[in-house]
């Protein structure tokens, strides 16, 4: 074939992946849509007969069971949860609609561990974003991930460098502190260690980070004036629109800090940024930080910089690890939520 005619070939078969791919999700979408409608059913019914007691669950189980011997989720304990779902839906269309879009024991885990409506709806958001599995999901609830990212201490300048509703996603997508699992580091670490174990478990990092994070680069080469510098990691963000410069600190936070991001910033923008892409978004992460003097170290700087602490945890389960989205399918879930 002509070079011409093997390129369209190529183009052909990525657009049937493509399809075969939104296909398999809005197969599973539809289905889980079916469960979820089912088990509401089941759980009014319970509901109803509440006056006998646990007598009518552990029966039901038992005739559902003897009735449908291959199926699961007929457990007594299941058939409780799905009273308690029930209730927790019934009189909130919101709360019903959203849990439709992830799996019954997503949605258990949920309804068990975290009592706060607005979190609920957060955690059902993310863990669709994101393709968090089961495992993930308990470990991002259990490290405060709706507190870390929507209430944390994340002092930054978007709102005088940045249009909305940019200004209000650039602050959102902030976590404080980030909590990345970088496996076993040796004694004395450096900076550059925490990175290769980053860039390492990329799949991580980019879940910790967010929906939306594509990895471009580590150590990343800009030249100015014929003068080399290096970022840490450059991203670009698919929502947002632009091009995100992260510089890894493990120290306490020096003004200092922010100069040469803001230096950074210019750069990306001269030599990568486009008339389509919104202006560039740096985000310095450091161990540990006073907000005052971050704040006073951003005031006069044009340029959209923020500031968060991070954590390291040493370990992840192989049995988690497994089940973590690959970054295709996490590219997946943000080409399928952009169309």
């Amino acid at each position: 074939m002509l070079v011409t005619e093997v390129e369209d070939f190529k183009t052909t078969i990525n657009d049937i992946i493509s399809k075969i791919e939104e296909t398999q999700l809005e197969i599973f979408e539809n289905a889980n849509v079916n469960v979820m409608d089912l088990y509401f059913y089941i759980g009014k019914i319970i509901y109803e007969n509440s006056k006998y007691g646990n007598n009518f669950i552990n029966e039901l189980s038992i005739e559902l069971k003897l009735k449908f011997p291959n199926a699961k989720g007929y457990s007594p304990r299941n058939l409780r949860d799905m009273k308690k779902y029930y209730l927790s839906v019934k009189d909130n269309e919101q709360l019903r609609e959203y849990s439709y879009k992830i799996p019954w024991s997503h949605n258990i885990v949920i309804m068990h561990r975290v009592k706060d409506y607005n979190q609920k709806i957060w955690y059902i958001k993310e863990t669709y974003n994101n393709g968090w599995s089961y495992d993930y999901l308990e470990i991002q609830i259990r490290r405060d991930a709706y507190k870390r990212q929507i209430l944390g201490d994340k002092p930054n300048n978007f709102k005088l460098t940045l249009l909305q509703p940019q200004s209000s996603l650039a602050k959102e997508i902030m976590k404080d502190p980030y909590i990345f699992d970088v496996g076993h580091l040796r004694e004395n670490f450096v900076e550059s260690d925490i990175e290769k174990a980053m860039i390492d478990r990329i799949k991580m990092t980019l879940l910790e980070l967010g929906n939306g994070f594509s990895f471009i680069a580590n150590q990343y080469r800009v030249i100015v004036n014929d003068e080399e510098n290096f970022i840490d990691l450059l991203f670009y963000h698919t929502k947002l629109h632009c091009y995100i410069a992260i510089e890894l600190k493990n120290k306490k936070f020096i003004p200092e800090y922010v100069g040469k991001m803001n230096y950074y910033l210019s750069a990306i923008d001269d030599t990568l940024k486009t008339k389509l892409d919104n202006p560039s978004i740096g985000i310095i992460l450091v161990r540990n930080k006073n907000k005052l003097n971050v704040e006073y170290a951003l005031r006069d700087i044009n340029k959209p910089i923020g500031v968060s602490s991070y954590e390291l945890s040493e370990y992840l389960s192989p049995e988690i690890l497994k089940e973590l989205p690959t970054e295709e399918e996490l590219n997946l879930h943000i080409d399928l939520e952009n169309k």
